[in-house]
Protein backbone atom coordinates (compact mmCIF):
# COMPACT_ATOMS: atom_id res chain seq x y z
CA UNK A 1 0.00 0.00 0.00
CA UNK A 2 1.45 3.37 -0.94
CA UNK A 3 1.55 6.27 1.51
CA UNK A 4 -1.16 8.19 -0.35
CA UNK A 5 -3.71 5.36 -0.40
CA UNK A 6 -6.69 5.57 1.91
CA UNK A 7 -6.91 2.99 4.65
CA UNK A 8 -9.98 0.89 4.01
CA UNK A 9 -12.40 -0.63 6.47
CA UNK A 10 -12.37 -0.36 10.22
CA UNK A 11 -9.60 1.57 12.01
CA UNK A 12 -6.66 -0.59 13.01
CA UNK A 13 -6.78 -0.58 16.80
CA UNK A 14 -4.02 0.98 18.91
CA UNK A 15 -1.96 2.50 16.11
CA UNK A 16 -4.92 4.30 14.54
CA UNK A 17 -4.96 8.09 14.62
CA UNK A 18 -8.68 8.05 13.91
CA UNK A 19 -11.05 8.71 16.79
CA UNK A 20 -14.35 10.46 17.43
CA UNK A 21 -12.42 13.52 18.58
CA UNK A 22 -10.16 13.61 15.50
CA UNK A 23 -13.15 13.21 13.17
CA UNK A 24 -15.03 16.04 14.91
CA UNK A 25 -11.99 18.33 14.88
CA UNK A 26 -11.37 17.72 11.18
CA UNK A 27 -15.05 18.36 10.43
CA UNK A 28 -14.90 21.64 12.39
CA UNK A 29 -11.79 22.70 10.45
CA UNK A 30 -13.45 21.92 7.12
CA UNK A 31 -16.62 23.67 8.21
CA UNK A 32 -14.72 26.82 9.09
CA UNK A 33 -13.09 26.87 5.64
CA UNK A 34 -16.12 25.82 3.58
CA UNK A 35 -18.90 27.42 5.62
CA UNK A 36 -20.91 24.21 5.85
CA UNK A 37 -20.81 20.76 7.37
CA UNK A 38 -18.58 18.65 5.12
CA UNK A 39 -19.87 15.56 3.39
CA UNK A 40 -18.72 12.17 4.70
CA UNK A 41 -16.75 11.76 1.49
CA UNK A 42 -14.92 15.09 1.89
CA UNK A 43 -14.29 14.39 5.58
CA UNK A 44 -12.92 10.93 4.91
CA UNK A 45 -10.64 12.31 2.17
CA UNK A 46 -9.27 14.95 4.56
CA UNK A 47 -8.65 12.25 7.16
CA UNK A 48 -7.19 9.91 4.53
CA UNK A 49 -9.52 7.07 5.46
CA UNK A 50 -12.33 5.19 3.78
CA UNK A 51 -15.75 6.75 4.41
CA UNK A 52 -16.88 3.56 6.17
CA UNK A 53 -14.22 4.10 8.85
CA UNK A 54 -16.15 7.18 10.03
CA UNK A 55 -19.26 5.03 10.48
CA UNK A 56 -17.25 2.90 12.91
CA UNK A 57 -17.39 5.90 15.29
CA UNK A 58 -20.79 7.36 14.36
CA UNK A 59 -23.83 5.20 13.60
CA UNK A 60 -25.06 7.56 10.85
CA UNK A 61 -24.62 11.03 9.39
CA UNK A 62 -27.15 12.53 11.82
CA UNK A 63 -25.13 11.26 14.80
CA UNK A 64 -21.99 12.80 13.33
CA UNK A 65 -23.82 16.07 12.64
CA UNK A 66 -25.07 16.22 16.22
CA UNK A 67 -21.59 15.49 17.61
CA UNK A 68 -20.05 18.24 15.47
CA UNK A 69 -22.65 20.86 16.36
CA UNK A 70 -22.69 19.97 20.06
CA UNK A 71 -18.89 20.25 20.06
CA UNK A 72 -19.12 23.69 18.46
CA UNK A 73 -21.85 24.99 20.76
CA UNK A 74 -20.06 23.60 23.82
CA UNK A 75 -17.27 26.08 23.06
CA UNK A 76 -19.52 29.07 23.85
CA UNK A 77 -19.21 31.02 27.08
CA UNK A 78 -19.56 29.01 30.28
CA UNK A 79 -21.42 31.23 32.79
CA UNK A 80 -20.07 31.85 36.25
CA UNK A 81 -22.38 31.28 39.17
CA UNK A 82 -22.86 34.11 41.65
CA UNK A 83 -22.09 36.72 39.00
CA UNK A 84 -24.34 39.52 37.76
CA UNK A 85 -26.83 37.72 35.54
CA UNK A 86 -27.13 40.53 32.95
CA UNK A 87 -23.36 40.54 32.35
CA UNK A 88 -23.31 36.74 32.13
CA UNK A 89 -26.19 36.75 29.64
CA UNK A 90 -24.43 39.35 27.51
CA UNK A 91 -21.25 37.22 27.50
CA UNK A 92 -23.24 34.13 26.52
CA UNK A 93 -25.03 35.95 23.68
CA UNK A 94 -21.85 37.55 22.35
CA UNK A 95 -20.06 34.22 22.46
CA UNK A 96 -22.89 32.52 20.58
CA UNK A 97 -22.97 35.25 17.92
CA UNK A 98 -19.18 34.98 17.52
CA UNK A 99 -19.54 31.23 17.00
CA UNK A 100 -22.25 31.73 14.38
CA UNK A 101 -20.09 34.34 12.62
CA UNK A 102 -16.99 32.12 12.70
CA UNK A 103 -18.82 29.09 11.28
CA UNK A 104 -20.99 30.70 8.62
CA UNK A 105 -23.03 27.60 7.83
CA UNK A 106 -23.70 26.69 11.45
CA UNK A 107 -26.94 28.67 11.80
CA UNK A 108 -28.53 26.98 8.80
CA UNK A 109 -27.30 23.62 10.05
CA UNK A 110 -28.74 24.17 13.54
CA UNK A 111 -32.08 25.31 12.17
CA UNK A 112 -32.39 22.30 9.87
CA UNK A 113 -31.41 19.65 12.45
CA UNK A 114 -33.89 17.24 13.96
CA UNK A 115 -31.68 16.74 17.01
CA UNK A 116 -31.92 19.15 19.92
CA UNK A 117 -28.53 18.36 21.51
CA UNK A 118 -26.85 21.65 20.53
CA UNK A 119 -29.88 23.66 21.67
CA UNK A 120 -29.77 22.03 25.09
CA UNK A 121 -26.20 23.26 25.63
CA UNK A 122 -27.33 26.87 25.12
CA UNK A 123 -30.57 26.38 27.08
CA UNK A 124 -28.75 24.86 30.07
CA UNK A 125 -26.36 27.82 30.18
CA UNK A 126 -29.20 30.30 29.79
CA UNK A 127 -31.15 28.65 32.62
CA UNK A 128 -28.11 28.77 34.89
CA UNK A 129 -27.74 32.50 34.24
CA UNK A 130 -31.37 33.44 34.85
CA UNK A 131 -31.88 31.13 37.81
CA UNK A 132 -31.73 34.05 40.30
CA UNK A 133 -34.79 35.59 38.60
CA UNK A 134 -36.98 32.62 39.59
CA UNK A 135 -39.14 32.96 36.48
CA UNK A 136 -42.09 30.64 36.00
CA UNK A 137 -41.54 27.74 33.63
CA UNK A 138 -43.70 29.33 30.93
CA UNK A 139 -41.96 32.71 31.30
CA UNK A 140 -38.56 31.00 31.15
CA UNK A 141 -39.62 29.17 27.98
CA UNK A 142 -40.85 32.41 26.43
CA UNK A 143 -37.65 34.20 27.44
CA UNK A 144 -35.37 31.62 25.81
CA UNK A 145 -37.54 31.49 22.69
CA UNK A 146 -37.47 35.27 22.26
CA UNK A 147 -33.72 35.48 22.90
CA UNK A 148 -32.79 32.67 20.51
CA UNK A 149 -35.04 34.06 17.77
CA UNK A 150 -33.42 37.47 18.20
CA UNK A 151 -29.87 36.04 18.18
CA UNK A 152 -30.54 33.94 15.08
CA UNK A 153 -32.09 36.92 13.29
CA UNK A 154 -29.17 39.13 14.30
CA UNK A 155 -26.66 36.50 13.11
CA UNK A 156 -28.43 36.28 9.76
CA UNK A 157 -28.48 40.09 9.46
CA UNK A 158 -24.74 40.20 10.25
CA UNK A 159 -24.09 37.62 7.56
CA UNK A 160 -26.01 39.68 5.00
CA UNK A 161 -24.58 43.07 6.01
CA UNK A 162 -21.03 42.62 4.65
CA UNK A 163 -19.51 43.85 7.90
CA UNK A 164 -21.80 46.86 8.40
CA UNK A 165 -23.44 45.12 11.38
CA UNK A 166 -21.21 43.99 14.25
CA UNK A 167 -21.85 41.89 17.33
CA UNK A 168 -21.47 44.91 19.61
CA UNK A 169 -24.51 46.47 17.95
CA UNK A 170 -26.82 44.00 19.69
CA UNK A 171 -26.00 45.48 23.10
CA UNK A 172 -28.95 47.89 23.23
CA UNK A 173 -31.49 45.22 22.35
CA UNK A 174 -29.97 42.83 24.91
CA UNK A 175 -30.17 45.53 27.59
CA UNK A 176 -33.85 46.08 26.75
CA UNK A 177 -34.43 42.31 26.84
CA UNK A 178 -32.75 42.07 30.27
CA UNK A 179 -34.92 44.89 31.64
CA UNK A 180 -38.00 43.08 30.37
CA UNK A 181 -37.27 39.73 31.99
CA UNK A 182 -36.05 41.45 35.17
CA UNK A 183 -39.37 43.28 35.47
CA UNK A 184 -41.20 39.97 34.95
CA UNK A 185 -39.23 38.57 37.86
CA UNK A 186 -40.20 41.50 40.10
CA UNK A 187 -43.87 41.26 39.08
CA UNK A 188 -44.06 37.61 40.09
Amino acid sequence: MSVNEKKRGRPSGKGSQLSQASIIEQAKNLMQVEGKIPSIRKLSAALNVDAMAIYHYFKNKEALLEAITVSLVTDIYEPKTNAQWQVELEHLCHSYLCLLAQYTGLLETLLSMKSTGPAHVFIDRFNLIIEPLALSDSMQENAIGLLVDYLHGFALAMKCSDGALTIDMCQGALALYCRGIASESVNR
